[in-house]
């Protein structure tokens, strides 16, 4: 896993104009059932993927802390909402609440486990999104994330073989 985890941003890198092309064209002629073969592709992907192998998003990345996530943790952290935003938190360049720090502050390096994963945020439970319900509209959070997780850059791999998209010029031959 180190050694994919080490050749994952170039590789991620060497993808990420064919996966923009791909996905703008996906934008322009979406599939109805493109959620459906995302959830597909997901769930085979993780059948044989173990994130306590990897935790890469939990050693490289924060994810944003909306308020319900705030109260959550704090509460079982027993700490004042105030404190535990002080102590933890920072507002980041588009006005989310993230982590001070990476790795994950409630992460254990270890075991690749996390210290508050029954009251994790939101955005960890649901991570890497590639089963979200209107996954079309996270397309440039997919593309980051592919750099971070071998799961994703597997599944917009997977995806880009199983919708196959024609190129512009062989459509402006036609």
């Amino acid at each position: 896993m180190e050694k994919r985890l080490q050749e994952l941003p170039k590789l991620a890198e060497q993808a990420k104009k064919e996966s923009k092309k791909y996905f703008t064209n996906l934008k322009k002629r979406t599939p109805k059932n493109l959620d459906y073969i995302m959830q597909e592709l997901h769930d085979k992907e993780f059948e044989k993927t173990d994130c306590l192998a990897c935790g890469n998003c939990c050693k490289t990345s924060s994810p944003i802390f909306i308020d319900k996530d705030i109260e959550r943790i704090s509460k079982h952290l027993k700490m004042k909402v105030v404190d535990f935003v002080s102590q933890y938190l920072q507002r980041d360049e588009d006005d989310f609440m993230v982590l001070k720090s990476a790795p994950c502050t409630f992460f254990d390096e270890t075991d690749n486990t996390c210290f508050i994963y029954d009251v994790r945020p939101k955005a960890c439970a649901e991570y890497p999104h590639t089963n979200r319900v209107k996954f079309i509209q996270i397309t440039d959070l997919t593309i980051a994330n592919t750099a971070i997780c071998p799961a994703t850059y597997n599944i917009v791999e997977a995806l880009k073989k199983r919708i196959p998209l024609e190129s512009n010029e062989k459509r402006k031959r036609k």
